[in-house]
Protein backbone atom coordinates (compact mmCIF):
# COMPACT_ATOMS: atom_id res chain seq x y z
CA UNK A 1 0.00 0.00 0.00
CA UNK A 2 1.50 3.36 -1.03
CA UNK A 3 1.39 6.53 1.06
CA UNK A 4 -1.47 7.97 -0.99
CA UNK A 5 -3.73 4.96 -0.36
CA UNK A 6 -2.74 4.80 3.30
CA UNK A 7 -3.54 8.46 3.87
CA UNK A 8 -6.86 8.07 2.06
CA UNK A 9 -7.76 5.09 4.23
CA UNK A 10 -6.91 7.05 7.37
CA UNK A 11 -9.16 9.89 6.21
CA UNK A 12 -11.99 7.44 5.53
CA UNK A 13 -11.48 5.95 8.99
CA UNK A 14 -11.80 9.47 10.43
CA UNK A 15 -15.03 10.04 8.48
CA UNK A 16 -16.39 6.69 9.69
CA UNK A 17 -15.58 7.61 13.29
CA UNK A 18 -17.24 11.02 12.94
CA UNK A 19 -20.41 9.44 11.54
CA UNK A 20 -20.42 6.76 14.22
CA UNK A 21 -20.09 9.19 17.11
CA UNK A 22 -22.77 11.36 15.49
CA UNK A 23 -25.38 8.90 16.77
CA UNK A 24 -24.34 9.89 20.29
CA UNK A 25 -24.78 13.57 19.41
CA UNK A 26 -28.19 12.81 17.93
CA UNK A 27 -29.31 11.13 21.15
CA UNK A 28 -27.98 13.93 23.35
CA UNK A 29 -29.68 16.55 21.20
CA UNK A 30 -33.07 14.99 21.91
CA UNK A 31 -32.74 16.10 25.55
CA UNK A 32 -33.36 19.67 24.40
CA UNK A 33 -35.39 19.68 21.16
CA UNK A 34 -37.58 17.61 18.89
CA UNK A 35 -36.26 15.44 16.01
CA UNK A 36 -37.54 17.74 13.24
CA UNK A 37 -36.10 20.84 14.91
CA UNK A 38 -32.73 19.13 15.38
CA UNK A 39 -32.55 17.96 11.76
CA UNK A 40 -33.63 21.33 10.41
CA UNK A 41 -30.69 23.05 12.04
CA UNK A 42 -28.02 20.41 11.50
CA UNK A 43 -28.66 20.01 7.77
CA UNK A 44 -28.73 23.78 7.29
CA UNK A 45 -25.36 23.93 9.04
CA UNK A 46 -24.03 21.13 6.84
CA UNK A 47 -25.08 23.01 3.70
CA UNK A 48 -23.33 26.15 4.92
CA UNK A 49 -20.11 24.21 5.54
CA UNK A 50 -20.14 22.87 1.96
CA UNK A 51 -20.86 26.19 0.26
CA UNK A 52 -17.21 27.37 0.35
CA UNK A 53 -16.21 24.05 -1.25
CA UNK A 54 -18.88 24.58 -3.90
CA UNK A 55 -17.68 28.05 -4.87
CA UNK A 56 -13.92 27.76 -4.19
CA UNK A 57 -13.25 24.04 -4.68
CA UNK A 58 -11.48 21.42 -2.60
CA UNK A 59 -7.93 22.13 -1.35
CA UNK A 60 -5.55 22.22 -4.29
CA UNK A 61 -8.35 21.95 -6.85
CA UNK A 62 -10.33 24.40 -8.93
CA UNK A 63 -14.09 24.53 -8.33
CA UNK A 64 -16.17 22.49 -10.75
CA UNK A 65 -18.78 24.28 -12.88
CA UNK A 66 -21.94 24.84 -10.86
CA UNK A 67 -24.13 23.34 -13.58
CA UNK A 68 -22.84 20.11 -15.12
CA UNK A 69 -25.15 18.58 -17.71
CA UNK A 70 -28.80 19.61 -17.68
CA UNK A 71 -30.04 22.07 -15.09
CA UNK A 72 -33.20 20.01 -14.51
CA UNK A 73 -31.13 17.05 -13.31
CA UNK A 74 -29.63 19.17 -10.53
CA UNK A 75 -32.96 20.78 -9.61
CA UNK A 76 -35.19 17.70 -9.56
CA UNK A 77 -32.36 15.44 -8.41
CA UNK A 78 -31.65 17.73 -5.47
CA UNK A 79 -35.33 17.79 -4.51
CA UNK A 80 -35.64 14.00 -4.77
CA UNK A 81 -32.42 13.36 -2.85
CA UNK A 82 -33.43 15.92 -0.23
CA UNK A 83 -36.80 14.23 0.27
CA UNK A 84 -35.09 10.85 0.69
CA UNK A 85 -32.65 12.30 3.20
CA UNK A 86 -35.56 13.89 5.04
CA UNK A 87 -37.31 10.54 5.31
CA UNK A 88 -34.18 8.70 6.38
CA UNK A 89 -33.05 11.29 8.89
CA UNK A 90 -36.53 11.78 10.36
CA UNK A 91 -37.11 8.08 11.03
CA UNK A 92 -33.56 7.74 12.29
CA UNK A 93 -33.85 10.73 14.60
CA UNK A 94 -37.18 9.58 16.05
CA UNK A 95 -35.70 6.10 16.38
CA UNK A 96 -32.64 7.10 18.41
CA UNK A 97 -34.99 8.46 21.07
CA UNK A 98 -36.12 4.87 21.77
CA UNK A 99 -32.95 2.86 21.11
CA UNK A 100 -29.22 3.03 21.79
CA UNK A 101 -26.65 4.82 19.66
CA UNK A 102 -24.87 1.53 18.98
CA UNK A 103 -28.00 -0.25 17.76
CA UNK A 104 -28.93 2.70 15.56
CA UNK A 105 -25.47 2.71 14.00
CA UNK A 106 -25.50 -0.97 13.11
CA UNK A 107 -29.08 -0.93 11.81
CA UNK A 108 -28.39 2.14 9.65
CA UNK A 109 -25.45 0.29 8.10
CA UNK A 110 -27.92 -2.16 6.60
CA UNK A 111 -28.53 0.32 3.78
CA UNK A 112 -25.56 -1.38 2.08
CA UNK A 113 -27.58 -4.60 1.97
CA UNK A 114 -30.83 -2.90 0.96
CA UNK A 115 -29.31 -1.01 -2.01
CA UNK A 116 -28.90 -4.06 -4.30
CA UNK A 117 -32.18 -5.55 -3.08
CA UNK A 118 -34.06 -2.36 -3.98
CA UNK A 119 -32.13 -2.36 -7.23
CA UNK A 120 -34.01 -5.52 -8.20
CA UNK A 121 -37.04 -3.28 -8.81
CA UNK A 122 -35.06 -1.54 -11.52
CA UNK A 123 -33.85 -4.74 -13.15
CA UNK A 124 -30.43 -4.85 -11.46
CA UNK A 125 -28.89 -8.28 -10.93
CA UNK A 126 -28.09 -9.38 -7.38
CA UNK A 127 -25.19 -11.71 -6.65
CA UNK A 128 -25.27 -14.68 -4.28
CA UNK A 129 -23.01 -12.88 -1.80
CA UNK A 130 -25.61 -10.14 -1.39
CA UNK A 131 -28.37 -12.64 -0.60
CA UNK A 132 -26.10 -14.36 1.92
CA UNK A 133 -25.22 -10.99 3.42
CA UNK A 134 -28.89 -10.08 3.66
CA UNK A 135 -29.59 -13.36 5.43
CA UNK A 136 -26.81 -12.80 7.96
CA UNK A 137 -27.99 -9.23 8.54
CA UNK A 138 -31.59 -10.39 9.08
CA UNK A 139 -30.49 -12.93 11.69
CA UNK A 140 -28.33 -10.28 13.32
CA UNK A 141 -31.21 -7.83 13.46
CA UNK A 142 -33.42 -10.50 15.06
CA UNK A 143 -30.80 -11.02 17.78
CA UNK A 144 -30.06 -7.32 18.20
CA UNK A 145 -33.69 -6.27 18.63
CA UNK A 146 -34.70 -7.29 22.12
CA UNK A 147 -38.15 -8.56 21.15
CA UNK A 148 -37.32 -10.26 17.85
CA UNK A 149 -39.48 -10.03 14.75
CA UNK A 150 -42.68 -10.78 16.69
CA UNK A 151 -42.39 -7.46 18.44
CA UNK A 152 -39.40 -5.50 17.14
CA UNK A 153 -38.47 -2.68 19.48
CA UNK A 154 -39.98 0.67 18.46
CA UNK A 155 -36.71 2.55 18.10
CA UNK A 156 -35.06 -0.24 16.12
CA UNK A 157 -38.07 -0.43 13.80
CA UNK A 158 -38.05 3.31 13.12
CA UNK A 159 -34.31 3.29 12.35
CA UNK A 160 -34.85 0.28 10.06
CA UNK A 161 -37.54 2.14 8.09
CA UNK A 162 -35.17 5.08 7.78
CA UNK A 163 -32.54 2.73 6.38
CA UNK A 164 -34.81 2.04 3.40
CA UNK A 165 -34.79 5.77 2.63
CA UNK A 166 -30.97 5.84 2.87
CA UNK A 167 -30.77 2.93 0.43
CA UNK A 168 -33.10 4.75 -1.97
CA UNK A 169 -30.90 7.81 -1.63
CA UNK A 170 -27.81 5.81 -2.61
CA UNK A 171 -29.57 4.60 -5.77
CA UNK A 172 -30.75 8.10 -6.64
CA UNK A 173 -27.32 9.65 -6.13
CA UNK A 174 -25.72 6.80 -8.04
CA UNK A 175 -27.77 7.80 -11.08
CA UNK A 176 -27.18 11.53 -10.56
CA UNK A 177 -23.46 11.40 -9.73
CA UNK A 178 -22.23 11.54 -13.33
CA UNK A 179 -24.87 14.07 -14.42
CA UNK A 180 -24.47 16.90 -11.89
CA UNK A 181 -21.90 18.70 -9.77
CA UNK A 182 -21.79 16.45 -6.65
CA UNK A 183 -21.11 19.33 -4.26
CA UNK A 184 -23.99 21.35 -5.71
CA UNK A 185 -26.23 18.30 -5.35
CA UNK A 186 -25.14 17.86 -1.72
CA UNK A 187 -25.82 21.50 -0.83
CA UNK A 188 -29.23 21.46 -2.52
CA UNK A 189 -30.35 18.19 -0.95
CA UNK A 190 -29.29 19.34 2.51
CA UNK A 191 -31.22 22.59 2.08
CA UNK A 192 -34.34 20.69 0.92
CA UNK A 193 -34.07 18.35 3.93
CA UNK A 194 -33.65 21.35 6.26
CA UNK A 195 -36.70 23.06 4.76
CA UNK A 196 -38.92 19.97 5.11
CA UNK A 197 -37.66 19.43 8.67
CA UNK A 198 -38.45 23.06 9.49
CA UNK A 199 -42.01 22.58 8.27
CA UNK A 200 -42.30 19.46 10.41
CA UNK A 201 -40.92 21.27 13.44
CA UNK A 202 -43.35 24.18 13.07
CA UNK A 203 -46.28 21.80 12.63
CA UNK A 204 -45.57 19.24 15.34
CA UNK A 205 -42.99 20.52 17.82
CA UNK A 206 -42.47 23.28 20.33
CA UNK A 207 -39.72 25.61 19.13
CA UNK A 208 -38.40 26.57 22.55
CA UNK A 209 -36.06 29.61 22.55
CA UNK A 210 -33.44 27.94 24.75
CA UNK A 211 -33.41 24.65 22.87
CA UNK A 212 -30.63 25.61 20.44
CA UNK A 213 -28.40 26.83 23.26
CA UNK A 214 -28.99 23.67 25.27
CA UNK A 215 -28.23 21.42 22.28
CA UNK A 216 -25.40 23.58 20.94
CA UNK A 217 -22.63 20.96 21.21
CA UNK A 218 -24.66 18.07 19.70
CA UNK A 219 -25.84 20.40 16.92
CA UNK A 220 -22.33 21.61 16.13
CA UNK A 221 -21.07 18.05 15.97
CA UNK A 222 -23.99 16.61 13.98
CA UNK A 223 -24.20 19.62 11.66
CA UNK A 224 -20.68 20.90 11.08
CA UNK A 225 -18.70 17.70 11.56
CA UNK A 226 -21.06 14.87 10.56
CA UNK A 227 -22.92 16.50 7.66
CA UNK A 228 -20.35 19.04 6.43
CA UNK A 229 -16.76 18.08 7.32
CA UNK A 230 -17.04 14.28 7.17
CA UNK A 231 -18.67 14.41 3.74
CA UNK A 232 -15.87 16.65 2.45
CA UNK A 233 -13.28 14.26 3.90
CA UNK A 234 -15.01 11.39 2.12
CA UNK A 235 -14.89 13.18 -1.24
CA UNK A 236 -11.16 13.92 -0.87
CA UNK A 237 -10.27 10.42 0.35
CA UNK A 238 -12.25 8.44 -2.21
CA UNK A 239 -10.44 10.12 -5.07
CA UNK A 240 -7.41 7.91 -4.33
CA UNK A 241 -8.76 5.14 -2.08
CA UNK A 242 -9.41 1.63 -3.34
CA UNK A 243 -13.22 1.16 -3.55
CA UNK A 244 -13.17 -2.16 -1.66
CA UNK A 245 -11.05 -0.63 1.12
CA UNK A 246 -13.32 2.40 1.31
CA UNK A 247 -16.44 0.26 1.60
CA UNK A 248 -14.93 -1.86 4.36
CA UNK A 249 -13.65 1.12 6.37
CA UNK A 250 -16.96 3.00 6.16
CA UNK A 251 -18.74 -0.15 7.34
CA UNK A 252 -17.08 0.42 10.72
CA UNK A 253 -19.51 3.26 11.46
CA UNK A 254 -21.64 0.94 13.60
CA UNK A 255 -18.62 -0.06 15.68
CA UNK A 256 -17.79 3.58 16.39
CA UNK A 257 -21.45 4.24 17.25
CA UNK A 258 -21.41 1.40 19.78
CA UNK A 259 -18.07 2.59 21.15
CA UNK A 260 -19.36 6.14 21.52
CA UNK A 261 -22.54 4.94 23.19
CA UNK A 262 -20.51 2.88 25.66
CA UNK A 263 -17.99 5.65 26.51
CA UNK A 264 -20.30 8.68 26.59
CA UNK A 265 -23.78 7.31 27.29
CA UNK A 266 -22.82 4.23 29.34
CA UNK A 267 -24.75 1.99 26.93
CA UNK A 268 -24.14 -1.74 27.07
CA UNK A 269 -25.03 -4.56 24.70
CA UNK A 270 -26.07 -7.99 25.92
CA UNK A 271 -24.12 -11.02 24.62
CA UNK A 272 -27.10 -11.69 22.33
CA UNK A 273 -26.92 -8.11 21.05
CA UNK A 274 -23.16 -8.35 20.48
CA UNK A 275 -23.67 -11.51 18.43
CA UNK A 276 -26.38 -9.72 16.45
CA UNK A 277 -24.06 -6.79 15.72
CA UNK A 278 -21.30 -9.17 14.63
CA UNK A 279 -23.65 -10.98 12.23
CA UNK A 280 -24.95 -7.68 10.84
CA UNK A 281 -21.42 -6.38 10.29
CA UNK A 282 -20.51 -9.66 8.61
CA UNK A 283 -23.54 -9.39 6.35
CA UNK A 284 -22.68 -5.80 5.42
CA UNK A 285 -19.08 -6.73 4.57
CA UNK A 286 -20.19 -9.80 2.60
CA UNK A 287 -22.66 -7.71 0.59
CA UNK A 288 -19.80 -5.43 -0.45
CA UNK A 289 -17.41 -8.21 -1.44
CA UNK A 290 -16.16 -7.93 -5.03
CA UNK A 291 -17.61 -10.31 -7.63
CA UNK A 292 -15.57 -13.38 -8.51
CA UNK A 293 -15.58 -12.54 -12.21
CA UNK A 294 -12.85 -9.97 -11.67
CA UNK A 295 -14.99 -7.15 -12.98
CA UNK A 296 -14.96 -3.94 -11.00
CA UNK A 297 -17.89 -3.75 -8.64
CA UNK A 298 -19.89 -0.50 -8.53
CA UNK A 299 -18.94 1.51 -5.47
CA UNK A 300 -21.71 1.16 -2.87
CA UNK A 301 -20.13 3.06 -0.03
CA UNK A 302 -21.86 5.78 1.92
CA UNK A 303 -23.46 8.58 -0.04
CA UNK A 304 -23.47 12.26 0.72
CA UNK A 305 -26.32 11.97 3.24
CA UNK A 306 -24.98 9.96 5.75
CA UNK A 307 -25.27 10.80 8.33
CA UNK A 308 -26.07 11.13 9.31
Amino acid sequence: MNHSHRNSNLLLLLASAIWGFAFVAQRLGMDHMGPFYFNAIRFAMGALVLMPVLFFGLPGQKPAPLIVGQRKHLLWGGVLAGCLIFGGSAFQQFGVVHTTAGKAGFITGLYVVFVPLLGLLGGMKTRREIWLGAGLAAIGLYLLSGKGWAGIALGDGLVLIGTLFWAGHVLAVGWLASRVNPIALAVLQFLVCSLLSTIGAIAFEDLLPGAIKGAAIPLLYAGLLSVGVAYTIQIVAQQKAHPAHAALILSMEGIFAALGGWIILSENLTPRGMLGCALMLGGIILAQSPPRTGKKKPDMVKSQSDQR
